[in-house]
């Protein structure tokens, strides 16, 4: 059995993958639970050593992989190329980071010399998305591998050939069991959940990851999630209307609004509403859309019909029940949304409280800085949030008023190097990213011993 992976801007064949039997499972997670031993033994330095070796060949690989990429899943071409580069790029900067933040660590008081340690929790099984499907592969199985685990990789169905050729390139350098593949669905994804796994990394929608959590709670499996979001986007009165907007139409309709940290709701301030309103939707109309391998694209397809769907009944009913069509709304075609700019919303639409991900700007107006914070906290979702006005400090103090993991004041969401990328309330269980972030994949422990000095 095979799963036939389809370009979904003309639904043309891309490639095929075999289907890993259900019953195939458990005899990868013991093949994986030989190897951890072995792989453990290296420590955090000697496994770097060996992963390292994988970022100049995605370098030299990023055109081909970029175009794979970008044909399966159907993002722009410049920007498939510029996520296989981002595997390899920063690669030993990274692993260096992990090193770090696997190492042990010794703490002296006055009477007791103590190492914590940050060790393996044995078989680690990654489940990831469509969305960035090269990206948030190493996202899950770097951390998991330098911290000593193995790791069986389940990539979306919908992206299994970049997934694939992504622990190709790892296993060029890693030891036999340590990095192993599962293909599938639903049903291979519930057996990997099910099997004798000690964490399960996951990225996806919010009804999944209750379910993982769920399955996972008799043997209290490790867990981590990054589950959906509603960004909400804030324009004060006193923002750089121009700067907003642009950064608006970049974040609404980036990789067709099929990113977590889109921005789907935004609330502009009443006194200058109207012109940004007329901005955002003057950038929507200026994008092209079109099959990502074709030059100058924008805006790709959604990645299936379903996901399609889904986009265009949350449209048709928010436009029945009042809002208006500033841009786009209408041409849709094969797995096309057009960039669609909406205004005259409320929180009584589900275009509001419902995660979209797809290529629409939905935008509401406030009177107050009290009213701003309360209807971006009117949402079960706390991903990312963004603020924008002129005077910073007041704009800080509305982001920080804001419950989400990741805020940006006159910019997106990403942090510093070494920031943690975590979200809030429905949108995490654990987080990734910086120390921290790492040391989610691992066990603390410590070992102590009396001063000889004491």
């Amino acid at each position: 059995m095979q799963i036939t992976s389809l370009d979904p801007a003309t639904l043309d064949v891309v490639g095929s993958v075999p289907v890993t039997p259900v019953d195939a499972v458990a005899e990868l997670v013991a093949r994986a639970r030989a190897a951890q031993p072995a792989w453990e033994a290296l420590g955090p330095r000697g496994r770097a050593d060996l992963i390292v070796q994988a970022g100049p060949r995605f370098l030299e690989r990023a055109d081909e992989l970029g175009l794979l990429l970008s044909r399966e899943q159907g993002k722009p071409l410049a920007e498939g190329v510029g996520e296989v580069r981002s595997c390899g790029g920063g690669l030993a900067e990274e692993l260096d980071e992990m090193v770090r933040a696997f190492s042990p660590e010794q703490l002296v008081d006055a009477r007791t010399n103590t190492e914590l340690r940050h060790d393996p929790l044995g078989v680690c099984a990654a489940i990831t998305p469509w969305n960035f499907p090269i990206s948030m592969c190493a996202w899950m199985v770097l951390p998991a591998l330098m911290a000593g685990n193995t790791v069986l990789l389940k990539p979306s169905e919908e992206t299994p050939l970049i997934g694939q050729a992504y622990v190709d390139v790892l296993n060029e350098f890693l030891p036999a069991g340590v990095l192993q593949v599962v293909h599938g669905a639903d049903d291979q994804g519930k057996a990997l959940v099910a099997a004798d796994v000690d964490l399960i990394a996951f990225t996806g929608s919010r009804a999944a990851g209750a379910h993982i959590l769920q399955a996972g709670a008799p043997n209290l499996k490790r867990v981590i999630l990054e589950l959906g979001g509603k960004d909400p986007l804030v324009v004060l009165e006193d923002a750089d209307v121009a700067a907003a907007a642009k950064f608006a139409v970049r974040n609404s309709f980036r990789n067709a609004g099929q990113v977590c940290v889109s921005t789907e709701r935004i609330y502009v301030h009443e006194d200058i509403a109207e012109a940004f309103e007329a901005a955002v939707a003057e950038g929507a109309r200026g994008l092209v859309q079109g099959r990502g391998t074709d030059e100058g694209v924008n805006v790709g397809p959604m990645v299936n019909a379903r996901q399609r769907d889904h986009v265009l009944a949350q449209l048709d009913q928010a436009v029945a029940d009042g809002a208006r069509v500033l841009a786009g709304g209408a041409g849709h075609h094969g797995n096309f949304v057009v960039p669609t700019v909406l205004a005259g919303l409320n929180h009584g639409m589900a275009i509001m409280q419902e995660e979209t991900f797809g290529p629409v700007a939905c935008i509401a107006r406030f009177e107050s800085d009290d009213e701003a914070v309360r209807l971006a906290n009117d949402s079960p979702y706390g991903l990312g949030a963004v603020v924008f006005g002129g005077d910073e400090e007041r704009a800080g103090a509305v982001a920080r008023r804001i419950r989400a993991g990741m805020v940006g004041v006159n910019r997106g969401v990403g942090g510093a190097q070494g920031s943690p990328w975590v979200g809030a309330k429905q949108s995490g269980f654990g987080y990734h990213g910086g120390i921290s972030g790492h040391r989610q994949f691992a066990q603390a422990r410590i070992v102590s011993s009396r001063r000889q000095d004491a």
